[in-house]
């Protein structure tokens, strides 16, 4: 999960900056004693709850931000490549037990054409579409995604407010907020930086040297045991360092937090000499439908859409596999969210004989399933939700289904109230629900279909869950006390009782984490 700027707006930074650091001064941070907490600048780093706390107020401004995106297909493919990370840097003693239950792992996209991924304190980690989308390989995605989960496990954040002892709690939240405008609006960062401390601010926008040298070193040494092509992250700065060659238009955010020189570069070019026998993996199709589908829903407005459309034609002859895939994706979804049926069938089927042109590929299974699911979309959303289930289950009679196929699925049988997948389907998102009772979307589905079963009082409780995963704390007491309020008029259906027993203690648990959000009294 790399760790991303979402794009905010300036009200929306304002307001981050309003609850996150008025809290920081008044509540713990400041007030360190009150809460059990170490005050900014003691010298000694912060503490992992102060941390977490920190992030957790920015992070559910992030969730709220109209270019937060939850899609079920890029969020899988990043899960995919994080994976292998943690587990590397557990197995190398980078990344700690407690560090790993303190912290919340999360992974945050954001619609954003930029090149960018950065930390957020706590543990927060995010990804632009930018750069999914310009990356040419899955290891150079993950040489990014490793060299930020060492920022983290080394706590460079923590440290980096710590070693700053005259900088007030206003100044920390200053620099991290104005890290994340400067991705898009270095102006609006600077009108961040409050007291007059713009020079202070501006020298704090980017890691030290040491730190960058350190992420570095123990990320190359995680992406490696992690089973990545190191090579990856040598070829990522060859990205950077063309970009930084152009004076970095503002597309390419990542270089101001993550400022390349000389020696970095040097340094992981001479590790890849140790690595040099390994065989270079090349783009595949798969990668490249899915870094085609990050360009298209980071930049889908109706003239760029059109633009996509255009991509097959404009391809050279001698155009590879991968390519010709990333364009007909790039295509056949375009021409979908265009509403045109024609366009999105002729470039559909046109991938569809491609991908099975491919078979000895040895990423033709990844590049199969990422073509059904956008098939099943295409169904979805023309309003065929019987042909959209075929295409989700083909492949997976009587099998458990991966998140992507649930989500999609889950979605469609709404249309289908008495299909006979019902009972599986609902069972198994109460399964994802428990396993990873953070998982919004998850939620979000299971609410559907209760509604049209008529379960109103675990439909609005999934509801609840789904806004307390994205941190909403009023949204999510909105929708527990209107369950509550069910429940005590009476509606309730045979076995609803303990449903109701546990509205009563979230309820109690959203409206004390919302008191936590405010300022004690001074």
């Amino acid at each position: 999960m790399a760790w991303i700027a979402l794009k905010l707006t300036d009200r929306r930074l304002h307001n981050v900056l309003g609850l996150a650091l008025a809290w920081a001064l008044s509540a713990g941070l400041a007030h360190g004693q009150a809460m059990g907490l170490p005050a900014l600048g003691d010298g000694e780093s912060i503490s992992l709850s102060a941390e977490r706390q920190l992030g957790d107020r920015i992070a559910r401004e992030l969730f709220r931000d109209p270019d937060y995106l939850e899609d079920a297909v890029l969020d899988e493919y990043i899960q995919q490549l994080w994976a292998p990370l943690v587990r590397a840097a557990v197995a190398r003693g980078e990344l700690s037990a407690e560090l790993q239950e303190r912290f919340a792992w999360r992974i945050l996209l954001g619609r954003d054409r930029s090149v960018n991924a950065f930390a957020l304190p706590g543990g927060y980690l995010g990804v632009h579409l930018g750069l999914m989308a310009v990356v040419s390989t899955a290891d150079e995605l993950a040489s990014v995604l490793a060299h930020e989960l060492s920022h983290v496990t080394q706590r460079h954040i923590a440290r980096g407010i710590s070693d700053q002892s005259k900088m007030t709690p206003w100044l920390v939240g200053s620099m991290i907020l104005g890290a994340m405008a400067a991705s898009k609006n270095p102006q609006a960062a600077q009108a961040l930086i409050v007291g007059g401390q713009a020079a202070a601010i501006q020298t704090q926008l980017s890691y030290t040297r040491d730190m960058e040298r350190e992420a570095d070193r123990v990320g190359y040494g995680i992406l490696v045991d992690a089973g990545y092509d190191p090579g990856g992250f040598v070829s990522m700065f060859a990205k950077l360092q063309q970009a930084a060659g152009l004076n970095d238009s503002g597309a390419f955010p990542y270089l101001r937090s993550h400022p390349l020189t000389t020696e970095r570069m040097a340094d992981m070019q001479a590790r890849q000499q140790l690595n040099a026998s390994l065989p270079r993996p090349l783009p595949d199709m798969a990668h490249a439908m899915l870094a085609a589908r990050a360009r298209v829903l980071s930049q889908s407005g109706p003239d760029a859409l059109k633009a996509w459309t255009q991509g097959p034609a404009s391809l050279a002859a001698t155009a590879s596999a991968a390519d010709r895939a990333a364009a007909l994706y790039a295509a056949s979804l375009s021409h979908l969210l265009l509403r045109d049926a024609e366009g999105t069938s002729r470039h559909l089927q046109s991938l569809s004989a491609l991908v099975q042109s491919h078979r000895h590929l040895p990423s033709h299974a990844a590049a199969q399933r990422w073509l059904h699911l956008l098939e099943a979309e295409v169904a979805q959303r023309q309003e065929k939700p019987a042909l959209a289930v075929q295409v989700l289950t083909k492949e997976n009679q009587g099998q458990r289904l991966l998140r992507p196929e649930l989500m999609a699925l889950s979605q469609v049988l709404q249309q289908l109230p008495e299909h006979p997948l019902w009972p599986s389907v609902k069972a198994q998102l109460r399964e994802v629900v428990r396993q990873t009772p953070l998982d919004a979307q998850a939620w979000d589905r299971l609410s559907g279909l209760l509604t049209v079963q008529g379960q109103t009082l675990a439909a609005m409780r999934a509801a609840g869950e789904a806004q307390a995963a994205r941190l909403d704390w009023p949204g999510a007491i909105d929708r527990f006390r209107a369950a509550q309020e069910a429940a005590l008029a009476g509606r309730l259906q045979p076995g609803e009782h303990i449903e109701a027993s546990i509205v009563d203690v979230r309820l109690r648990h959203a409206r004390e984490r919302l008191r936590a959000l405010q300022p004690p009294d001074r």
